[in-house]
């Protein structure tokens, strides 16, 4: 645990270098726009990106060559204005959208902003994250929270919003069958989201039966436990034990795993949607004449975009997701790498840390 210097300006927790953090003083950001805004952070849960870039020092072609701030679920208390923002004082409760875009490229034009080539997106090379005292960004990417929502809450605003662009990149529709594949915080969310969008049957696929029974009380319809055989075996035993008839409608994969990607090809019906969400080995074998026979449509998705992080918080103000039992444990900031060793570790689903002023 880190002793707590009274006297810092802005302490910030920092990945020095590959499996090295610290806790470092830094001045207090500037607003360099006067549509800028500061922030208090009060709380910051770790995404399994902050344990990558701990662990392996990098994420394909971003990779840490400079110390780097970690963090980017957050929410807290703005501080300070810059003098043309209108929408939000002093005190406001608001959850960060992290990642800024340039906002004048095709993409950005179209509404894709996470598509950004110049997107500045927070803890991803070269890029400071959200775990320090202060943190500045556009008016725009802070959203005010509603009175009765908590600062828990707005912080877990920010995986919400990445499962509902996987969610509305499926283009899941009531009455719809889906199959989500990992049972880790985004996959858990997309199969509440796609529960709120109308899905009659969510099921949960994972290799650990802890996740999978934290699933089916979150929310999935049915679970699935998938053994070493061949993907069209998988897939099979998958459609019969929770009666997909000819194959789900539409499949995610919020797991990376080779195995899953090619099982979730087998178990979709013909003209079925699957979404790439998760992250694992720069290439894959993939079945892709399962692919072209069935003419299934096939989509990435990456972060969230126009739209998202709003809807996150109306479906949290509705109670149409529930977001508060994924949190698992928290620690203060003095102890983030306490959190970080146990996400390190596989434990719990959802941590956070406090602000250091909770």
């Amino acid at each position: 645990m880190a002793t707590k210097p009274e006297t810092q300006v802005n302490p910030s927790f920092i990945l020095q270098e590959k499996g090295v953090v610290k806790y470092e003083d830094r001045p207090e950001p500037e607003l360099k726009s006067d549509n800028d805004v500061i922030v208090e952070i009060k709380v910051t849960g770790i995404c399994g990106s902050d344990v990558h870039y701990l662990v392996a020092g990098g994420i394909g072609d971003f990779i840490v060559k400079s110390p780097m701030v970690l963090g980017h679920e957050s929410a807290g208390i703005v501080h300070k204005v810059g003098s043309a923002v209108t929408t939000l004082k002093p005190g406001d409760k608001v959850a960060l959208e992290p990642g800024v875009p340039c906002r004048k490229c095709v993409r950005c034009k179209e509404g894709r902003y996470n598509l950004c080539p110049e997107m500045a997106f927070a803890a991803t090379p070269p890029f400071d994250g959200t775990l320090a005292k202060y943190y500045a960004l556009p008016e725009d990417y802070c959203y005010l929270l509603p009175g009765e929502m908590s600062l828990d809450e707005g912080a877990l605003v920010e995986p919400l919003s990445v499962a509902v662009h996987i969610v509305r990149t499926a283009n899941v529709k009531p009455g719809q069958s889906v199959i989500v594949f990992g049972a880790g915080p985004v996959g858990l969310l997309c199969g509440a989201v796609a529960r709120a969008f109308g899905a009659t049957k969510v099921v949960a696929v994972d290799i650990v039966q802890d996740k999978l029974d934290f699933a089916t009380k979150y929310g999935a319809t049915g679970a699935f436990l998938p053994s070493r055989t061949p993907a069209p075996e998988t897939a099979k035993r998958l459609i019969e034990e929770n009666a997909l008839g000819s194959g789900a409608d539409v499949a995610i994969d919020a797991s990376g795993a080779e195995p899953s990607i090619q099982t979730a090809v087998h178990a979709l019906r013909v003209g079925g949607v699957y979404v790439q969400a998760g992250m694992g080995k720069p290439e894959v074998t993939f079945p892709i004449t399962s692919l072209c026979v069935k003419e299934i449509q096939l989509r990435g998705s990456f972060r969230y975009a126009e739209g998202d992080y709003r809807l996150s918080i109306e479906l949290i103000r509705t109670g149409k997701v529930d977001v508060k039992p994924l949190v698992t444990g928290r620690v203060g900031f003095w102890e983030a790498e306490k959190a970080f060793e146990e996400v390190k570790a596989g434990k719990g689903i959802k941590y956070l840390i406090d602000g250091v002023n909770p």
